[in-house]
């Protein structure tokens, strides 16, 4: 369990100030000069010995996608921050945006300075609204105090930020949809090669990362990649951000250690279950896209990427999403397709077509209206749209389905018996 000293994010809850002079009181800007005059190869070895992943959702290591970034290029690198934070359950960046921003932009100065960038793009989401005030009240007042601009913090590193308001959509936090966005284009995924690193934004070399990863980099600079890694296990290090929302007494965010029991994350930060452990039906682990998991999983299962992957989910975003005994699991998973049909945007033919189809079929098992032979028949298709597209959202809205197949088969079957014994009943009357 992680103890207050060891936490990254002091402020997570907004009780001492998103100001600069509160920032630096908590360690923020201290000695940052310090730590670029280590020299860009230095600090992404320093990211890379820390084990650190990226916090979006995929995790891929930050520390290897800043090497692919080119040493020497004709055109101008970028680095853009991914602040559209917009899959359901999650909820972690909007309180670094409003109460930590600071934390953010200083690792965006590491961080772009560790890949040769000289100017940084955050992408906020639309809904963020007052979110985006505090990003901007900081981002002025680290340019009054010298630590962004014209030899920024005294480094000989020129750096500016500027800060892009999306309009809302899912699809944008979808890596190269966000790029098109920010150019003025649909948010649209691009086809892949050219990775970003090769022609991004703008055709030149881009690296995006997540919020909470950004916001994580300086203190790793500052107490080593050996205390980040000391926390979780390999392959799954460091501290990170929860959400947990849902059928919980006490919904919150907090920071706690990789690998941590999920059972003691929820009783420990969120009051447990309502109604207790025992009234537990299932748990979305890590935002809307895992599949769910049923209680007796959740019994043990540890909360990282390895962990959730060997229980057949997904680590994501560690947005928890707790459902009691209460909960319609069928029409809970359905509400999600409905999202997921919603937000796709349409180019790609398995997720266009599978979205619709998959919903269809979701909204008349709910009713109980459908055949049996149909669930075989919808897991297919989710097979078909899984891995077959451009991006990811063919598979964030296969997943949800898929866990629920996988583990409330018997709930589907019992509602389809049920309808059609009513149907019979109402015949016969």
């Amino acid at each position: 369990m992680l103890s207050d000293k060891d936490r990254i994010f002091k402020n997570l809850y907004g009780d001492l100030g998103a100001d600069l002079k509160s920032a630096k009181a908590r360690g923020d800007w201290k000695d940052t000069n310090k730590i670029l005059a280590r020299g860009h190869d230095e600090i992404i070895a320093e990211v890379k010995a820390s084990g650190l992943r990226g916090r979006g959702g995929a995790g891929f290591p930050p520390g290897v996608k800043w090497s692919f970034m080119p040493k020497e290029s004709s055109k101008p690198s970028y680095l853009v921050i991914n602040a559209d934070e917009s899959e359901p359950g999650t909820c972690k960046d909007r309180e670094i945006l409003r109460h930590e921003p600071h934390k953010l932009i200083e690792g965006a100065l590491i961080a772009g300075f560790a890949m040769r960038a000289h100017r940084a793009f955050i992408y906020v989401r639309g809904e963020f609204y007052n979110e985006g005030l505090a990003l901007m009240k900081a981002i002025d007042e680290a340019y009054a105090a010298g630590f962004l601009g014209k030899n920024a913090c005294g480094s000989g590193w020129d750096f500016d930020i500027t800060v892009h308001r999306g309009a809302g959509a899912y699809i944008c936090g979808e890596e190269t949809a966000l790029l098109n966005s920010l150019e003025g284009k649909r948010g649209m995924p691009r086809n892949k090669p050219p990775f970003p690193a090769m022609a991004g934004l703008y055709d030149c070399p881009t690296t995006i990362n997540n919020v909470e990863t950004i916001s994580v980099v300086s203190t790793i600079m500052r107490k080593g990649a050996k205390w980040f890694s000391s926390f979780g296990r390999e392959g799954n290090t460091g501290t990170k951000l929860f959400c947990i929302s849902g059928h919980v007494n006490n919904p919150c965010t907090v920071e706690e250690e990789m690998g941590i029991p999920m059972r003691t994350l929820i009783e420990k930060h969120a009051g447990g279950v309502k109604g207790g452990w025992d009234n537990l039906l299932a748990v979305i682990p890590g935002g809307s896209s895992c599949p769910c998991l049923p209680k007796d999983i959740c019994e043990t299962v540890k909360m990282d990427y390895d962990g959730l992957k060997e229980a057949g989910s997904s680590f994501g975003t560690g947005g928890v999403i707790v459902m009691d005994k209460s909960t319609d699991i069928i029409e809970a998973i359905c509400r999600l397709s409905k999202f997921y049909k919603h937000e796709s945007c349409g180019q790609c033919t398995p997720c266009r077509e599978g979205t619709g189809w998959v919903l269809r079929i979701m909204e008349r098992m709910v009713k109980g209206d459908a055949e049996i032979h149909e669930i075989d028949q919808l897991w297919d298709i989710t097979k078909q749209m899984e891995g077959k597209t451009i991006c990811a959202l063919a598979d964030a809205a296969a997943w949800p389905v898929q866990g629920l197949i996988r583990h409330f088969r018997a709930e589907i079957e019992e509602r389809i018996n049920s309808y059609k014994q009513s149907l019979k009943q109402e015949g016969a009357a």
